[in-house]
C-alpha cells in the first residue's frame, strides 16, 4: 500500500464504544462498495463481550465485542485503524493506548471537548511514531469505494447520490464535518467524484492538518486534484499559503475559506468550532482566501461558486487528458430497514435466533464445517459428532476414543441411584418415555453427577495455583467443602472401582498430557490414608481426565477456550447424554415388565408426628 494512503478496501477497524447505528452504516458502505468482508474487525464495548449482531447487506454477520482495546488489537492484529467514540474523558487514554500498539495506524477521535493540552499530547505522539489522528472533534472520513468511518457522509441514500460507493478523482479535506458531507455532493455533481475525504475537525489543535492531507493527495496518483474548505481563525491555511509559494503542491487546488461574513458581526465573535474564531487580521475568512488566491489557489468568489470552481478545475484537466473521468459505476440494490420498508412494503427481518454447530439449509445436513455424508463416510464415531457440535473442533481418534468411553462408563449405575430410581417410578406410574427420563434427569446437580463439573473446576484451580496437594486438601478444609470426585460409599482402596481403573489406564496410554490426573492421584494418596473410602471416583475421575484432554490439544484449545468449555457445564452435558442411555433402559425396563403404580411401603416411612 502506497505510504500516502490510509484505507484500502481491505482495511479494518476496531471501533471503541458500542455505536450502532455508526456501525451499521460502516457496514451499509462496505456493501454499496462491493466489499466481501466487513471494514469492522471488532468493537470495544466494555460493558459487555461476547457478540453483536449486524446487517451486511441483506445478510446478517457476527462482529466480536471485547470488553478493553488490548483484547481486541490482540485477537485482530490486521486491523489497523481505530474509530474512537469515546467520551471527552476517555478519548485521551484510549488513543494513547491505540498509538502505542505497532498494528494501529489511523485512529479517527470522535469526541468534541478534548482538552487543548491532550490534543496536542496526542498529535505529537502520532507524529512521533509516524502515525494519523483524525479529529479531536470530527465526523471522520471515507475513501470512496473502500472505507469510511463511522456516521461519515450520512446515510446510504446520500453516499450513493454523492457517488462515494465507487472512487473519483478528487482529493477533499476540510475542517467541518457537516460541511464536508455537503461538499462529497456538490464534488459529485461537478466531476466525476471524491477518491477520498478527511473532516479533520474543528478545535485549535487537530491531530492531523488541513497542509498534512493535501501533502498526502500529493503522493496519490489517483488524485488528480485537491479541494478545500477552510474557515474563520487560526493560521493553518497560510501553510498551505507557503507550501503553494514553495511549489510542494502542484496539483490544482480549489480551496474555499468559511467565514467572510465576519466582518458584519463585532469582533470576537466565534463561529461554531472551538478553533473559528479570528484573533487577529491574518486569521480573517476574507485574508486567508486573498492569500491563497495570490498564491495559485483556485478561490471562488463565495461558497456559492465553489461547485463551479471545481467543475472548471475538473474539465480543464479532462481536457487535458489528465483525467480519465471515473465509469458510473451502479450501486448494489440496497434493503431498507424494517421502519421504512414496512411503509414502503419491502422488510428485511433479524433472525430470532443464531446457530454456528450446524446447517440443514442446503442440501445436506452439515455438522460444523462437515456434511453428514462424510461424518458417516470417515466413521468419526459419537465421540467426533459431539466434537463437532459442542466445540465446533475435528478430534483426533485418542480424544472421541476418550469420550465415547467416558458415555459407556457413565451410562448406568443401578436402579438404586436417584436419577434411574425417580424415572423407575414416573413409568411405573404411566407417564411416557421423555416425561420419564426429564424426572431422572432433574435430580442430576450437586449430589448427583454434578460431582464431575466440580472435580475439574477445583482440581484445575489448585494445579494452576501451584497447590501441593496438602495445600489443596487444607483449602477444601478451611472452605468448609467435601472434595468433588474424593470418596465414594461402597468403593474403597482395597476394593477399587473398574471404571475409574479402565479410564485411567486409557488416559496414561493415549493422553499426550496426563498432569491434572497425576496430581489427582497425589490427593488422593492422602485422602486414603485418612479413610479408605476416600478414593477418586468415577465423577471425579472424569472431570479430571476431561481437562486433561483439553490440555493435550493446545493446536485446538487455547487456555481460554478450555477454561469456557469446563464452565459452560460441557462435562454435566456428557453425563446427560451418557446416563440417559442407562435411564432409558430401566424406563423400558419397567413397561415391558408392566410393573404397576409404585407405593412406598409403610415400613420405610418413620412416622414421627410428635416432633413439633
Amino acid at each position: 500500500m502506497n505510504s500516502a494512503e490510509l484505507f484500502t478496501k481491505d482495511t479494518q477497524a476496531i471501533v471503541v464504544g458500542f455505536q450502532q447505528n455508526a456501525i451499521q452504516r460502516m457496514l451499509d458502505f462496505d456493501y454499496a462498495c462491493g466489499r466481501t468482508k466487513p471494514s469492522v474487525a471488532a468493537i470495544v464495548n466494555p460493558s459487555r463481550a461476547g457478540w453483536h449482531k449486524a446487517f451486511f447487506g441483506a445478510k446478517e454477520t457476527l462482529l466480536p465485542m471485547y470488553r478493553t482495546l488490548k483484547d481486541a488489537t490482540a485477537k485482530h492484529p490486521k486491523a489497523d485503524v481505530v474509530v474512537n467514540f469515546s467520551s471527552q474523558r476517555s478519548a485521551f487514554p484510549t488513543t494513547m493506548e491505540a498509538l502505542d500498539d505497532p498494528n494501529i495506524r489511523t485512529v479517527a477521535v470522535i469526541a468534541e471537548g478534548v482538552p487543548e493540552r491532550k490534543a496536542r499530547i496526542m498529535a505529537a505522539a502520532a507524529r512521533e511514531k509516524d502515525k494519523w489522528i483524525i479529529g479531536p472533534a470530527t465526523v471522520g472520513g471515507v475513501k470512496a469505494g473502500c472505507f469510511k468511518i463511522g456516521n461519515t457522509a450520512g446515510t446510504i441514500d446520500n453516499i450513493v447520490e454523492s457517488k462515494l460507493h465507487r472512487p473519483g478523482s478528487v482529493g477533499f479535506v476540510s475542517k467541518s464535518g457537516g460541511l464536508s458531507n455537503e461538499c462529497y455532493n456538490i464534488i459529485a455533481r461537478n466531476s466525476d467524484g471524491l477518491y477520498e475525504g478527511i473532516a479533520i475537525g474543528g478545535d485549535a489543535y487537530p491531530g492531523s492538518t488541513l497542509l498534512d492531507h493535501i501533502m498526502r493527495y500529493e503522493q496519490i496518483p489517483e488524485v488528480k486534484m485537491i479541494a478545500a474548505l477552510g474557515e474563520i481563525g487560526g493560521t493553518e491555511e497560510l501553510k498551505i499559503v507557503d507550501a503553494l509559494k514553495a511549489g510542494k503542491i502542484k496539483k490544482p487546488l480549489v480551496i474555499w475559506v468559511t467565514g467572510t461574513c465576519s466582518k458584519m458581526f463585532p469582533a470576537g465573535v466565534q463561529f461554531g468550532h472551538a478553533g473559528a474564531k479570528a484573533d487577529s487580521a491574518l486569521e480573517t475568512a476574507d485574508a486567508k482566501n486573498s492569500a491563497l488566491r495570490e498564491a495559485g489557489a483556485i478561490v471562488p468568489n463565495s461558497f456559492d461558486d465553489y461547485g463551479d470552481a471545481i467543475r472548471t478545475t475538473y474539465e480543464t484537466l479532462v481536457q487535458a487528458g489528465t483525467i480519465k473521468p471515473a465509469a458510473d459505476v451502479p450501486a448494489p440494490k440496497f434493503p431498507q430497514d424494517y421502519a421504512q420498508a414496512l411503509k414502503e412494503g419491502a422488510i428485511r427481518k433479524p433472525a430470532s435466533f443464531i446457530c454456528t454447530v450446524s446447517n440443514d439449509k442446503g442440501e445436506e445436513l452439515f455438522y460444523s464445517d462437515m456434511p453428514i455424508s462424510k461424518v458417516i463416510g470417515e466413521d468419526i464415531g459419537i465421540g467426533g459428532v459431539i466434537g463437532l457440535l459442542w466445540f465446533k473442533r475435528h478430534l483426533p481418534k485418542f480424544a472421541t476414543k476418550y469420550l465415547e468411553t467416558v458415555l459407556m462408563l457413565t451410562a448406568d449405575h443401578g436402579p438404586a441411584v436417584s436419577g434411574a430410581h425417580n424415572a423407575i417410578v414416573t413409568a411405573r406410574a404411566g407417564k411416557d418415555i421423555i416425561s420419564s427420563l426429564v424426572s431422572g434427569l432433574l435430580t442430576i446437580g450437586p449430589r448427583f453427577g454434578g460431582a464431575i463439573d466440580g472435580a475439574a473446576q477445583n482440581f484445575k484451580r489448585a494445579y494452576t495455583s501451584k497447590l501441593t496437594p496438602e495445600e489443596f486438601i487444607n483449602d477444601m478444609k478451611k472452605r468448609g467443602e467435601n472434595i468433588p470426585g474424593i470418596g465414594h460409599l461402597v468403593k474403597s482402596v482395597t476394593n477399587p472401582d473398574m471404571r475409574v481403573t479402565q479410564l485411567k489406564e486409557y488416559v496414561f496410554k493415549n493422553f499426550p498430557k496426563t498432569d491434572l490426573l497425576r496430581y489427582a492421584l497425589e490427593v488422593e494418596a492422602l485422602t486414603t490414608q485418612k479413610k479408605g473410602t476416600l478414593i477418586l471416583n468415577v465423577d471425579g475421575c472424569i472431570g479430571i481426565t476431561f481437562v486433561d484432554l483439553l490440555w493435550s490439544l493446545p493446536d485446538l484449545f487455547t487456555k481460554e477456550q478450555a477454561d469456557e468449555i469446563i464452565d459452560l457445564g460441557c462435562l454435566n452435558a456428557l453425563f446427560v447424554v451418557g446416563r440417559s442411555i442407562g435411564i432409558f433402559g430401566h424406563i423400558f425396563d419397567q413397561k415391558r415388565l408392566a410393573q404397576p403404580l409404585w407405593r412406598v411401603p409403610y415400613d420405610d416411612i418413620a412416622y414421627m408426628t410428635e416432633v413439633k
